[in-house]
């Protein structure tokens, strides 16, 4: 069920203070971008009219009232909110993460409605966007509990995918969090996503070592051989699934392991960020995989030391861009691919009679 009608792309705007209006508006200048898709910004006009003339962008702001009114071919804006904003480059305030989570609010309201197909996020700064009513510490987190379906944080990039374990975790709890339960669960995530958002058939899924070196045969730490070893040959024993490890983090990606399998499995958020940063920064996107509508985002946060100095690079927001549209196309085609093309019809009581005569 491919369509070649232009994907709906909503846009929540991020931290004023920070690079997300200025790395939105950059990507859209290219007006081939318009061609294969209609954008939405929940921002406001005025404000977006503002970083258009401080950056000296060559571009046309559409004001329209909802996402239902957007007009494809043009850069159209929803007014998320009405008050106007001093912009303070690179500095944290309570006021700029207040429109940032009204941005991400209304953008999720539409994403949900279906009123666009997808939602592109800019990056936001967790403690600014932290109140008694926004208490998230971060997308991911938000998203799980206004959307359907469990999901995993997956850092993807055309060369390499990293989904996390256990994402916005302190170090000191990341042990007691892994449990067979949440590793089955996330390999499950990791699996059906490959599937239908990237289209591989039959993927193979690494999983790191919590400890280093694995726990050394329980010289550091057992939780390797007591918990992930005896998961992963569960999942591969009754569901089939070709998963494999645990791997030691520290030689994998340096020894290009990384290059024989279709995603990895990290334990904690920096494992898995850091060699995914350091392979792919600029290239990856972050893939909220697992619910029931589509989110992307850069794989860089607010970037608050070089904001306003028009000196970032929108790279990786295109990215994001590209991907959620390729995501939402694959699991149109998955969806397609795997219907019943011969429904059953219930049998009427008049055709049960005629047989029984």
């Amino acid at each position: 069920m491919s369509t070649n009608k232009p994907i709906k792309v909503g846009i929540s705007i991020g931290d004023l203070n920070g690079i997300g209006p200025e790395i939105a508006l950059k990507a859209f200048e290219d007006v081939r971008m318009l061609d294969f898709c209609t954008p939405v910004i929940f921002a406001n006009v005025k404000m977006l009219s503002f970083f258009k003339k401080y950056f000296n962008l060559e571009l046309r702001l559409h004001g329209i009232p909802h996402a239902t009114k957007a007009v494809h071919g043009k850069i159209n804006v929803v007014n998320a909110w009405k008050s106007n904003f001093k912009v303070n480059f690179g500095e944290e305030d309570k006021v700029a993460g207040k429109y940032a989570v009204r941005s991400i609010e209304v953008a999720t309201e539409a994403l949900i409605n279906k009123d666009i197909d997808v939602l592109v996020t800019a990056p936001i700064n967790k403690n600014s966007i932290q109140s008694e009513e926004f208490t998230f510490p971060g997308h991911t987190d938000y998203f799980a509990e206004k959307l359907k379906g469990e999901n995993l944080m997956f850092m993807v990039s055309d060369q390499l995918k990293v989904g996390l374990l256990t994402d916005h975790v302190p170090v000191k709890d990341v042990a007691k969090h892994i449990t067979p339960e949440r590793i089955q669960k996330k390999v499950q995530l990791m699996s059906e996503s490959l599937q239908k958002d990237f289209g591989i058939v039959k993927p193979r899924i690494a999983v790191l070592g919590i400890n280093p070196h694995s726990g050394d045969n329980g010289v550091i730490g057992n939780e390797d051989q007591l918990v992930l070893q005896p998961t992963i040959h569960k999942i591969n024993d009754l569901q089939g699934e070709l998963v494999y490890g645990p791997y030691a983090a520290d030689s994998f990606f340096g020894s290009k392991n990384h290059e024989n399998f279709d995603a990895v499995l990290a334990a904690y958020h920096d494992q898995g960020l850091i060699p995914f940063k350091t392979l792919a920064f600029g290239k990856g996107v972050n893939f909220t995989a697992g619910m029931n509508r589509i989110r992307t985002s850069p794989d860089h946060g607010t970037a608050f030391d070089i904001a306003g100095k028009n000196q970032a690079d929108p790279s990786s927001f295109v990215q994001a861009v590209y991907r959620a549209i390729d995501i939402f196309k694959n699991r149109m085609d998955f969806l397609e691919m795997n219907a019943n093309p011969l429904p059953v019809q219930p049998k009427s009581k008049d055709n049960r009679r005629n047989k029984l005569n």
